[in-house]
């Protein structure tokens, strides 16, 4: 089929990739004819060719190279042209690098020199397409073909041709094993070839660009003004890097996702960053995880997040945010209405913290489904808060609380919130939390008929061996929801010295004092 998309007036149109238009081929052979005559890589190994024939060179390898693209082409006409392309310029990169080994000829007066067929190709080379790379000999191969800059080159007019009808480019993962300088260049080729494009959506995760990295692909960006999803992850962006970004986009007002895990950003990064949040009143989709992003940083985010009142899905994970960015988290929260998925573990929130987003999201987010806030040493002191606010929660499908202190008296409470309604749960964590056999045991009973449950984890707690035996008999009928209990540990003890079997009657004193518990939204 073709490649569909849809025109401005929101009509779907088709997109044809093949063939190629003749400035394009024309251009293409000009690119070529410079390969084969100045210093390169290819041409330092086996010498250059004249201008004269490194033009004749040039067009006959595009003509063959074409040749055997349409005739692919031809065989699958329904198809969008794509694979053609790869071929096309897979073609053309095999027979620059034969006429090299094969070397200047001499033709003798009057005589025509030879034409080339696809089928003189050495089977070797590199494959620009998404296919695997391959080889004939395998030493000098990795010795020439390391660089992606002659392949980068073949593919730029060919993306330049194409920049028009572009929509979406994923140029993520594009540099890997090269060096800076190599890395740069090929960067500074696809930015050229792609400027002036207006892409809806722009991935460049996995490239570890740094500020450099993110200069190199200027022309690219500076030509963005109406994009609607960026993609910036794992990509080594420190606080330059981040100030680099909101210098180089004209705008970011259409913007619905912004996603930027796993980078350096710090605190000073995160004020850059906050700019460009601040300046995206349609943002949907915000994700600055693992990016190093302390008190300060968290503050200014989550101040800029208040404008952004479209906002479904906030991912903000393993950072050091701290009480005083949760609490100024807790009031962006308030603005954001329509969000669907928090998640908001290893920020270091603290009871303080916890409850402050806890008694907003009661409040709000009626259609929340992901809630995470794993990792915060979040003691049962908050536990009511935490239970309300989950109790208001109909529609949650996922709960992550592991890793903070609820023990017996916090579990029971979030048992308590959880039996009535939530059909739609199906994941709970309460891993590694202090608790015992009380707690495990009115988890396991307010969870155990949810239509929809397929993973109660409750492992890395104090649960005795007996308590693990009742849990197991309550999940009889459906053992593949309880998940394994092998991190538990029967002997363990609390922070107050308590060992697993100590506290069990207090547990069970416990869990008959909250038996009649009301968890409730508090009315105004």
């Amino acid at each position: 089929m073709d490649a569909t998309t849809m025109n401005p007036e929101g009509q779907a149109f088709s997109i044809k990739l093949w063939p190629p238009s003749e400035s394009t081929r024309l251009l293409l052979v000009e690119r070529m004819a410079n390969n084969l005559s100045t210093p390169s890589i290819f041409t330092r190994k086996y010498g250059s060719l004249s201008t004269e024939e490194a033009g004749e060179n040039a067009k006959q390898i595009e003509e063959v190279a074409f040749s055997a693209a349409n005739q692919h082409y031809e065989k699958e006409p329904d198809g969008d042209g794509g694979s053609a392309v790869q071929l096309y310029a897979k073609e053309c990169s095999k027979l620059i690098l034969e006429i090299l080994k094969r070397g200047p000829i001499t033709k003798v007066d009057g005589e025509e020199p030879a034409s080339m067929t696809s089928s003189e190709a050495c089977e070797t080379v590199f494959d620009i397409s998404k296919g695997q790379r391959a080889f004939v000999e395998a030493e000098e191969a990795e010795k020439l073909l390391k660089p992606l800059k002659e392949p980068a080159r073949v593919a730029e007019p060919i993306l330049a041709s194409l920049k028009d009808q572009l929509k979406e480019v994923d140029l993520s993962d594009l540099i890997a094993g090269r060096s800076e300088g190599e890395a740069l260049e090929v960067m500074t080729i696809f930015s050229e070839a792609l400027e002036g494009s207006v892409l809806r959506s722009l991935d460049l995760s996995n490239n570890a660009l740094g500020e450099k990295g993110i200069r190199a692909f200027g022309a690219l960006l500076k030509s963005q003004g109406s994009l609607e999803e960026l993609y910036l992850m794992n990509d080594g962006i420190s606080e330059e890097a981040a100030r680099s970004v909101c210098e180089l986009i004209p705008s970011t007002e259409k913007l619905r996702v912004l996603q930027f895990h796993n980078n350096m950003t710090g605190d000073e990064g995160a004020l850059a960053i906050s700019v460009a949040v601040k300046r995206s009143p349609l943002l949907e989709d915000f994700q600055c995880s693992s990016t190093r992003i302390g008190s300060e940083g968290g503050v200014a985010l989550s101040e800029a997040l208040q404008t952004c009142t479209n906002l479904k899905k906030l991912d903000l994970r393993d950072n050091m945010f701290g009480v005083e960015a949760g609490v100024a988290l807790s009031k962006s929260l308030a603005k954001h209405g329509d969000l669907t998925e928090a998640y908001l573990s290893y920020l270091n929130l603290e009871d303080e913290g916890a409850v402050a987003i806890a008694n907003i999201l009661k409040e709000s987010a009626p259609s929340l489904e992901v809630l995470e806030m794993a990792g915060n040493d979040i003691t049962a002191e908050a536990a009511p808060a935490l239970a309300a606010c989950i109790a208001a929660k109909q529609l949650i499908t996922n709960l992550n609380l592991a890793e903070n202190e609820q023990r017996d008296e916090g579990a029971i409470q979030i048992s308590k919130a959880l039996e009535d309604g939530h059909t739609r749960l199906k994941e709970v964590d309460l891993s590694s939390n202090c608790m015992r056999r009380a707690g495990a045991r009115c988890l396991a009973r307010a969870l155990v008929h949810k239509p929809g449950l397929k993973w109660l984890n409750i492992n890395g707690n104090f649960i005795s061996d007996e308590g693990i035996d009742e849990v197991k008999s309550i999940f009889n009928e459906f053992p593949n929801v309880l998940g394994s209990l092998d991190e538990n540990d029967p002997e363990g003890e609390d922070d107050n010295g308590n060992e697993s079997g100590e506290g069990e009657d207090e547990g069970d004193e416990l869990e008959s004092k909250l038996k009649n518990l009301e968890v409730h939204q508090e009315e105004d």
